[in-house]
């Protein structure tokens, strides 16, 4: 219908003149608003006219229009971990359903550059942000928070920070891994968690505790390690662990790096799992696959996390006046042969 047309930049108003119909009648069309006056025939030709031009909107114009980007930041604080890799993957393919682009930014725990991450992407004009905190970063949500920029808290949580949130059952599984540890005949668990003010992983050594102490279970000194110096201090807590007399009969590791060095210390020892040790940890990872027993593991709702967290930031950006919203999502123990 059309000659072919030279590639330049093209305007709204070259399509209205190529398809001879008004401007107005071409924004109609292309942002899929709805007007009974314009018909299918009429329609169709405006969408020829602007593929036959490449025509492509102009979205910071749009985006002053209706005041919104369609685009959301994403803060993982680690896009290395499988869990934070999975989520973001899902919340990119989810967002790009309804309208919505997410970029992603990794802070690497360090709370300055979580800060200046964000600072960026509300520079770049990003409707609402998606955050996993670090330690430390407390300042950076009330200064949100006294700007009414709209987030959600992702995955983790920090006292004394009253925001929207999707979060797991990190107490009530952990206890239930614990007390299944025990019922499979542990009599010496150990738990090897991080050093952190986190609540999510706090509440993770809460259920551990809880079920040790439920079961009357003398308790072993855990191994607590500095999240910049995983292997190092798991093998060091370990080599202290079993190179003893009270060796323990069962390990709970609270996230899957923890579990990654530690399981690759068991290897070097020659500990025989679950004969001589079982095993559980946070998070499933194909790295396990490379470890010759299956390994037990919690699997977290990773959609549902994602599902929700859009869910949250969506209803957060088109009502910034809505009732704080926290939801807590069930994880799921799944047993394989590293426990008995």
């Amino acid at each position: 219908m059309f000659n072919k047309i030279v590639l330049k930049k093209v305007s709204i108003k070259d399509v209205a003149n190529l398809a001879n119909v008004s401007i107005a009648s071409v924004s109609y069309v292309l942002n899929k608003m709805p007007n009974n006056r314009i018909s299918e025939s009429t329609a169709n030709r405006i969408k020829e006219a602007a593929e036959k031009l490449n025509y492509r909107p102009n979205k910071i114009a749009k985006s002053l229009k209706t005041n919104q980007s369609k685009i959301l930041g994403l803060i993982v604080a680690d896009i290395a971990n499988p869990f934070f890799g999975k989520i973001a993957k899902i919340l990119e393919e989810e967002a790009l359903k309804i309208g919505y682009t997410i970029i992603i930014g990794s802070s690497g725990e360090n709370n300055e550059k979580f800060d200046k991450l964000i600072n960026f992407f509300i520079d770049q004009q990003v409707d609402g942000l998606i955050l996993a905190p670090v330690e430390n970063s407390e300042k950076s949500f009330l200064k949100l928070n006294q700007e009414k920029f709209p987030y959600i808290i992702l995955d983790r949580n920090l006292d004394g920070i009253n925001s929207n949130g999707i979060k797991i059952n990190n107490e009530e599984i952990s206890f239930e891994v614990t007390n299944t540890l025990i019922k499979k005949g542990s009599k010496k668990p150990l738990l090897v968690s991080y050093e952190t003010t986190l609540g999510n992983l706090l509440e993770r050594d809460f259920g551990f505790y809880k079920a040790i102490k439920e079961n009357n279970i003398k308790e072993l000194e855990s191994i607590k390690v500095k999240i910049d110096d995983i292997q190092k201090d798991v093998y060091a807590g370990l080599d202290k662990h079993f190179n003893g007399d009270n060796k323990p009969d069962s390990i709970f590791f609270t996230s899957n790096k923890l579990a990654f060095s530690g399981l690759k210390y068991l290897l070097k020892r020659n500990i025989n799992i679950p004969e001589e040790l079982q095993v559980i940890a946070f998070d499933e990872s194909e790295a396990y696959e490379l470890f010759p027993v299956e390994i037990s593991y919690v699997k977290q709702p990773l959609d549902e996390i994602a599902q929700n967290a859009l869910e949250m930031i969506i209803n957060n950006i088109n009502n910034k006046n809505k009732v704080i919203q926290n939801k807590e999502l069930c994880a799921e123990l799944i047993l394989r042969e590293s426990t008995n």
